[in-house]
């Protein structure tokens, strides 16, 4: 385990063991002898085939404690300074006292779990689990100090516990690589919530709106039904609606100012012939393109009396067709978000495919909309033309694109402004990634790539996105390069053409 990482008990048991219950009980060293230890020894896989001599030497340098069922047996925070050989007995380790998942297994027989604590070369200091013997356990502990002459004595045993150490360490990364996809997916699926339920929520209000406006339009064309009406007088009522209902659909949007003269002069015209509560009529007329002339001109094509019920049908099915329109609007939004995750995720495809770059930066943008607007972000799109498909893994390179537009943005203050640029190179496409922010500090910029290195606070990161940014351009055979002053900082990835 590298750098304190947890990857299971590899930590020593320097303070005295205590119970759950917390009393402290005193851990005295079992009276076994050396040969009954070498025996014990014979057990374990990696000391199975050593020499007696070797077997003894380790043995004699090992305390061998026994802890029964139910005691805390190491906690978070203690000294790293043993190796531990489980010979019998299972224990568990969790991230804390009070947490119930079991971050780790130690189980006598078990290849992969008998031996734990500290390993050769390992980097550890400290716990960074608690561990409870989940039944009587027995288990040798060889302390640290000693491992130079072990690398001396046994050379094979060192070789095989580096081994085991390595395996723990590629578990322990993959699993951290786990919790840092969850907990995008979790900031994904947040934001993803936010910009579905906008559109949702106006599509049902919209809804609802429509509901209660078919109702209105039933009673007026009821009421409008009563009137004895020619065929040329429903004619012309015809043609005035669908005209109306066309330069809705067709008309573009008309500035504030012109809109309210509009309203006020069809109010006027309205009130004047004796519509009640015109405001409630002129806004849908206006934009409808009615004005007070075409009013006079259907005013002398139909009876005064029905004029009334005629403007009030006329204003309810322009208003369901502005309220069908918005939910045109909304489906579409909701319609364009699942697309996107669909292609962001690249579902029902297979692992290698012939990518658009730019279709996985825009699906990329669009996913994270939520968190470019929250900060008032601005974003330019730079793209080059004709930019050639590539092969490559398409989710895994749209992970690349939202790790670095998230640090960017994460380093950024409110309206910040952001980057992104493609450019097609002789060999290579190149997509940078541009930000305003604060800049890396010089000090840190060597360690960046390193897994589990970040600068943010606790709980805001695992230290493993940039990582697993160069560790996918590194598998589609290409590179990633950056560079920061305050105020400007570039990330460039370069994939091969091809």
């Amino acid at each position: 385990m590298e750098e304190g990482r947890p990857d299971g008990p590899d930590g020593a048991f320097e303070r005295v063991p205590e119970t759950v219950s917390g009393t402290i009980e005193t851990m005295e060293p079992t009276m076994s002898s050396p040969a009954d230890k070498v025996e014990a020894l014979r057990h374990v896989h990696v000391f199975a085939d050593l020499p007696d001599e070797q077997l003894r030497w380790f043995a004699d340098n090992s305390e061998d404690l026994r802890y029964p069922a139910g005691d805390v047996m190491f906690r978070k925070g203690d000294k790293a300074d043993t190796m531990v050989v489980y010979l019998e007995g299972e224990i568990h380790a969790y991230w804390d006292e009070t947490d119930h998942d079991i971050v780790y297994i130690g189980r006598a027989g078990d290849p992969s779990t008998e031996i734990s604590g500290m390993l050769p070369f390992s980097r550890m200091t400290e716990f960074q689990v608690t561990g409870y013997a989940v039944t009587d356990v027995r288990l040798l502990r060889f302390p640290v100090t000693l491992f130079p002459e072990l690398m001396q004595r046994i050379p094979v045993l060192v070789q095989r516990l580096v081994g085991i150490m390595s395996d723990r360490v590629r578990e322990a990364t993959t699993l951290d690589q786990q919790q840092d996809k969850l907990m995008a997916l979790g900031k994904l699926s947040a934001g993803l919530a936010h910009e579905l339920n906008n559109p949702a929520a106006g599509a049902v209000r919209a809804a609802n709106d429509l509901i209660e406006t078919l109702k209105q339009l039933r009673a007026a064309d009821m009421r409008l039904c009563a009137h004895d009406l020619t065929e040329k007088q429903q004619a012309s009522i015809g043609a005035f609606e669908n005209k109306a209902i066309d330069h809705t659909a067709t008309a573009g949007h008309m500035n504030s100012l012109d809109q309210s003269d509009r309203e006020d002069e069809v109010s006027g015209w309205l009130e004047t012939h004796g519509v009640s509560d015109p405001w409630q009529l002129s806004a849908n007329l206006v934009e409808a393109g009615i004005d007070s002339a075409s009013l006079d001109q259907l005013l002398g094509e139909v009876p005064s009396t029905a004029m009334i019920d005629v403007l009030s049908r006329v204003n309810c099915q322009l208003a369901a067709a502005k309220l069908a329109s918005e939910i045109k609007t909304a489906t579409t939004r909701i319609s364009e978000l699942v697309r996107a995750i669909k292609e962001y995720s690249y579902m029902d495809q297979a692992s290698v495919q012939e990518l658009d770059i730019h279709k996985g930066l825009d699906n990329t943008l669009l996913i994270l909309k939520y968190k470019l607007r929250k900060k008032d972000i601005a974003v330019t799109r730079d793209y080059a033309e004709s930019m050639p498909l590539i092969k490559g893994y398409g989710s895994e390179l749209n992970q690349v694109w939202t790790n670095l537009i998230v640090n960017a943005v994460d380093a950024m203050s409110s309206g910040g402004k952001l980057k992104v640029r493609t450019k097609r190179e002789p060999t290579d496409i190149m997509v940078e990634i541009r930000d305003n922010g604060a800049g890396i500090p010089a000090s840190v910029r060597s360690r960046i790539f390193e897994p589990f290195f970040t600068t943010k606070a606790v709980g805001e990161g695992t230290g493993l996105g940039l990582d697993t940014v160069a560790r996918i351009v590194r598998k589609h055979r290409g590179n990633v390069r950056f560079e920061s002053k305050p105020g400007d900082t570039c990330f460039q990835v370069r994939l091969p053409i091809g």
